[in-house]
């Protein structure tokens, strides 16, 4: 456990266990040097107790990455709440790990994430004010979708020449909140829009609203696009999957994208720019961080938009370094978290 948390640059790892509702929650925290631990909390399934620590572990530390960039007050800080085959009463549940969020004293705030909702938050917030994402807060995934724009058209200004989006084939991997939010959005500007998920329900509602076309899961890397942006899980790039990209820029939602660091590098050597996810993402963690503040409406989307700027600076860097933007991206941000070392 803790040569995993030391490889981690972990502060703390909580376990929390409730015999009455079946909580199982593990609490990630990586760093609270720039302010409390915020993160979102995660309901799924897990094979084992280590896979469950390793996920809360690596989105931990990437949400203090992601908070360090988008300029937020805020450390990083994930939870993993293994779920049971069968829960008998789900708010219980939530409201214990409510309990757990409280005896931690605000060194942690929680939020939605994948496979929790705006109602279960209300149930931690019963118990504890440090939690976000309730059903007043609203859904962050509107903001996650414009941060992703912005990014879109950074990427697109870097490497193809233009911000516009009219007429540019983009692939947006993933129909959730955030890929149909950006769907509509890309549609909007004009952009040619392909869309592939497992659900091809949602998929042939989107293309049927909006315009675009299918395109089946297994062909979504083969697919020729110009700009291929995952939305969904993460790891989907990997040495295979990047040997198969036919486009010119990667830029999407989902966390964790990269399988390993060295896709980073692949991407690289093949010419793909690729927009760093808690960089091109930070929308939803704005949305959150800065409801939890007050901030009004208009100011949370100023911040979101800046996103956009943040991968200007970011994608200029890396060309004149000859550098991978992940790699230059990780350098700015930990330069914010551990300024002794730089």
């Amino acid at each position: 456990m803790f040569a995993a948390m030391r490889s981690f640059g972990m502060e703390a790892v909580h376990l929390f266990s409730d015999a009455a509702t079946g909580l199982e929650a593990i609490i990630a925290i990586h760093n609270t040097r720039l302010g409390p631990a915020l993160g979102g909390c995660r309901y799924q399934p897990y094979g084992s107790l280590d896979l469950a620590l390793a996920d809360a572990m690596r989105l931990a530390r990437g949400m203090s990455y992601k908070a360090a960039l988008a300029g937020l007050p805020h450390g990083g800080g994930k939870t993993v709440i293994l779920r049971p085959p069968h829960v008998d009463d789900r708010a219980a549940l939530f409201e214990a790990y409510g309990r757990a969020i409280e005896s931690l004293r605000g060194r942690y705030i929680t939020a939605m994430d994948s496979g929790t909702s705006n109602q279960d938050m209300d149930c931690i917030a019963q118990h504890t004010g440090h939690v976000t994402s309730t059903t007043a807060a609203g859904d962050p995934s509107p903001h996650t979708a414009l941060g992703v724009l912005a990014g879109i058209r950074a990427a697109a200004r870097a490497q193809l020449g233009s911000d516009s989006l009219d007429g540019v084939r983009i692939c947006v991997q993933g129909a959730g909140n955030v890929g149909s939010a950006l769907v509509a959005m890309l549609a909007a500007e004009g952009a040619d829009v392909l869309v592939a998920d497992l659900d091809t329900g949602k998929v042939h509602l989107l293309v049927d609203e909006y315009g675009g076309q299918p395109v089946a899961p297994d062909a979504v890397f083969e697919t020729p696009c110009d700009i291929f942006a995952p939305c969904g899980l993460g790891g989907v790039l990997n040495h295979d999957s990047i040997m198969q990209l036919r486009c010119a820029v990667v830029a999407g939602a989902a966390n964790n994208q990269l399988a390993d660091p060295e896709a980073a590098n692949a991407l690289d050597a093949r010419g793909i720019l690729y927009a760093p996810d808690y960089v091109i993402n930070a929308g939803g963690l704005l949305h959150v961080a800065l409801t939890h503040q007050q901030t009004s409406p208009g100011e949370i989307a100023e911040r979101v938009k800046g996103i956009g700027q943040r991968l200007d600076m970011i994608f200029a860097d890396s060309q004149a370094e000859s550098r991978s933007p992940s790699v230059i991206a990780d350098r700015q941000a930990e330069a914010i978290l551990y300024p002794e070392q730089g």
